[in-house]
């Protein structure tokens, strides 16, 4: 599910809407999965709070499944690490168009990149060192910086 409308329900000062309880109506209604924005994105929200509401979708509910987190919005591969570390879960969407298709050795290559970092991730490794021997994960790094 998109958060279309999240903005004035969280940031107007008569609502206050809090994440934790927004994605609670959306898990009664069903829905598996829902945007939280992403670490180090292109919009308002501070990772804190993007790491709060990933949290929330992931907490038990009423005996309700967990939703799975939808991570986007300026995400590339350096941010797996930092995604990882924060969530501490691979149980997330982490969505990256432009982290795919803007990859200087091509589509292919930014795909596998976003895989390289999260292997990198989950073994402990810096994407910097990951990097010295996964040429897509190397592209990413020089294109996009050397976050992560």
């Amino acid at each position: 599910g998109h958060r279309n409308g999240w903005g004035i329900l969280t940031r107007h000062p008569w609502l206050g809407f809090e994440f934790a309880a927004f994605q609670k109506l959306w898990r009664l209604t069903g829905l598996d999965h829902l945007h939280v924005n992403g670490l180090r994105n292109k919009f308002w929200e501070p990772d804190d709070t993007v790491i709060a509401s990933a949290h929330s979708c992931l907490a038990p509910f009423g005996g309700l499944a967990p939703i799975m987190p939808v991570f986007s919005s300026g995400q590339w591969a350096g941010q797996a690490a930092d995604t990882y570390a924060r969530l501490g879960s691979t149980d997330l969407m982490h969505l990256a168009g432009g982290g795919i298709i803007g990859h200087p050795q091509g589509i292919a290559a930014g795909v596998a990149s976003l895989r390289e970092a999260w292997e990198a991730a989950t073994s402990g490794v810096s994407l910097a060192e990951y990097a010295k021997s996964h040429p897509a994960l190397s592209g990413a790094l020089a294109q996009f910086g050397a976050s992560g």
